[in-house]
């Protein structure tokens, strides 16, 4: 038998004694050398509470990961957020890292990078926070074998509101009232999201599209046309409908503004096109509802005088009742979506910031 073979198999021998795990994990180094560390975990720390954040902000999702028994050498770990679906079955990367390498994905690109103060820290900040930012995220830290991951929730506050299109109730199946949201600077509102409205007040009596497919109205007064006076104040649910066959109103969510709202008036005031024109005119845009709603909410925002919308109708934020202003509770009050052309009122622009 050659002389060198003989001298390999007993090292291949060797190392195949020593390497092989036994209540422990055997990794590869930076150097490619085996190293065995006997009986380490690696443990993943994340936020726990949910976290709150407004549309802009910058926000800080907290992870970070440490090893029992505790290792001393520097380790070369894969760090992997991304953001999980609704039925959470499905995930979306949002940003991958090696070392000082990173790569961000999708609509997260150039808005994310990974906070690192720490040796072990791999939070995850997200910059100029969008509508669709919100929802749960996974820190998902891998070291060889070893693969941890926990789960940060994200929320936005702001304010959900009831919305059906000109040509009247019950017109939208979920994808139409999705899209019919997001035209109105807004997002479909999330179960959670309303629960929390109804919390603070939100009564509606018209059904209405949520994320998760789903169809409810929250009543706070019961009433006989509303699910009858006998039932409890709540959520009204219909349970799961047909995304494309069934047809309701639907619940968006609106955040904060960047940028600012106002109200133009004039002596003889404005059909449609020119409420459009009035604000082109200031360099700004005819305001959409989620804006109006988001002024309303966050910043008082109070006209007791009707105005145009993008969407063609015509409202009025009142944020302090009084006499004259509509209803005793504060509200975006709508007179539904009068003649284009005939009607005649103030308008809502908008312009960025």
């Amino acid at each position: 038998m050659n002389l060198a073979l003989l001298v390999v198999l007993p090292l291949q021998l060797a190392c195949l004694a020593l390497c092989l795990p036994q209540n422990g994990a055997f990794y590869v180094n930076g150097n490619g050398n085996g190293e065995y560390q006997n009986g380490i975990k690696l443990h993943i720390e994340a936020q726990q509470d949910h976290l709150f954040a407004y549309r802009g902000d910058n926000v800080t999702l907290s992870c970070r990961y440490h090893y029992e028994p505790a290792v001393n050498t520097t380790r070369k770990v894969r760090v992997k957020w991304s953001k999980l679906h609704m039925d959470s079955s499905k995930e979306s990367n949002v940003i991958v890292a090696i070392g000082l390498r990173h790569r961000s994905f999708g609509e997260f690109k150039g808005r994310v990078y990974l906070q690192q103060g720490d040796e072990r820290e791999v939070s995850l900040v997200i910059t100029d926070v969008r509508l669709e930012d919100y929802g749960k995220y996974k820190c998902e830290v891998i070291d060889g074998l070893e693969d941890e991951s926990s789960i940060v929730e994200l929320e936005l506050r702001g304010v959900v509101f009831p919305y059906q299109p000109h040509h009247g109730r019950y017109q939208l199946n979920f994808h139409a009232g999705k899209r019919a949201c997001e035209q109105q600077d807004a997002m479909i509102a999330s179960f959670e999201q309303l629960f929390q409205a109804w919390e603070e007040g939100l009564d509606w009596c018209n059904a209405g599209w949520l994320m998760d497919g789903s169809v409810q109205y929250p009543i706070t007064a019961p009433r006989g046309p509303c699910g009858g006076e006998d039932n409890l104040a709540g959520l009204r649910s219909y349970g799961q409908r047909h995304k494309d066959l069934h047809r309701y109103d639907v619940f968006c969510f609106a955040s904060t503004l960047k940028g600012e709202l106002y109200f133009r008036r004039h002596p003889l005031k404005f059909n449609f096109e020119g409420a459009v024109k009035a604000c082109q005119d200031d360099g700004a845009k005819i305001a959409k509802v989620g804006q109006l709603y988001a002024a309303w909410k966050f910043l008082k925002f109070d006209r007791c005088e009707a105005g145009w919308v993008a969407d063609g109708s015509v409202r009025y934020p009142i944020a302090f009742p009084r006499p004259k202003c509509g209803p005793p509770e504060p509200g975006v009050r709508t007179f539904g979506f009068p003649s284009k052309e005939s009607g005649r009122f103030g308008v809502f622009c908008f312009k960025m910031d």
